[in-house]
């Protein structure tokens, strides 16, 4: 089975930065990441400063309450339409 990702546990993420073992764990599964030419997705993350952090350090794909709570799918949809909508504006 061919591997495509490397996730990130939400354990590691919850105290990024503030944590420096769990920032050095974060920081070796990314370049782990990138040398095995995979998508790293952090897991967990509920912070602007997690996210920033994480985007510089080069993991691209995250989820987590900083994105979005648990919605319905009606809600999702709504959701997905005004992310798209925010990408067309910042990238006008």
């Amino acid at each position: 089975m061919p591997v495509k990702h490397l996730k990130i546990d939400k354990q590691f993420i919850r105290d990024l930065l503030v944590n420096e073992e769990d920032t050095r764990i974060a920081n070796t599964i990314i370049d782990l990441g990138k040398s095995l030419n995979l998508t790293v997705v952090a897991e967990g993350v509920e912070t602007a400063e997690q996210e920033y952090y994480l985007s510089q350090r080069g993991c691209k794909l995250a989820q987590g309450y900083f994105f979005s709570k648990p919605l319905r799918p009606a809600d999702f949809e709504k959701f997905v339409q005004g992310f798209h909508q925010k990408l067309v504006e910042n990238n006008a």
